[in-house]
């Protein structure tokens, strides 16, 4: 029973560091803030919308680890 749930947990671990990669990659979560004179809307996105996306790439990133390898 313990390999099983080391194995799961490694898949998690892999996940994430993909999900880590790709986020930098595609400055995903970062606050960037752009300065717009007038009454523009700001093109910051929302908490909730950021840790939304976040968590969709999480989920991908888990699929594409647990995919099974074909030859």
């Amino acid at each position: 029973m313990a390999e099983v749930t080391g194995n799961a947990r490694r898949t998690e671990d892999i996940a994430l560091d993909l999900l880590k990669f790709v986020a930098a990659q595609a400055n995903v979560g970062s606050k960037t803030i752009s300065a717009t004179a007038g009454f523009g809307l700001p093109t910051a996105p929302k908490s909730d919308d950021q840790v939304t996306h976040l968590l969709e790439l999480y989920a991908k990133c888990r699929q594409a680890v647990e995919a099974p390898v074909t030859k």
